[in-house]
């Protein structure tokens, strides 16, 4: 009787294992809160807005005003566009949306090009801080 029981329990052991172990891939994938693809798409939406707003902040300072503004400030401009690529997402964007305004305002007539040259050397200059900082 012993010897029966301890096959049947030995039994329902090797069973329960097998039935771990063998358990579908996909359904223990299915158990993540956020979808791998849903992952993805956020992370190349994340890329694409951050290389947009490095775009519009280095356009701005290599416009010819802010070439000029950052020469009459006697900022390198070498180093303020390498200095660029170091600032977080959230630096980032804040001074695209800066550049944006600025170049707005500027193309729009409603600063001239002694502000605009004040506002990209603060621009530069915030830049170089920032990194500075990290």
């Amino acid at each position: 009787m012993k010897n029966l029981f301890a096959r049947r329990f030995q039994l329902a052991l090797v069973l329960g294992a097998v039935t771990a172990f063998a358990a579908p891939g996909h359904l223990i994938a299915e158990n993540h809160i956020v979808s791998p693809a849903t992952m993805q798409k956020d992370v190349i939406a994340a890329s694409t807005a951050r290389q947009q707003n490095q775009q519009k902040v280095i356009g701005l300072l290599n416009s010819p005003e802010g070439r000029q503004a950052l020469k009459s400030a006697h900022i390198d401009a070498q180093q303020v566009t390498k200095a660029v690529s170091q600032l977080s997402d959230s630096e980032m964007a804040s001074l695209a949306a800066r550049a944006g305004k600025a170049q707005k305002a500027f193309a729009a007539g409603n600063i001239d090009n002694h502000d605009l040259l004040v506002i990209l050397v603060g621009i530069a200059v915030l830049i170089l801080i920032i990194v500075a900082v990290h």
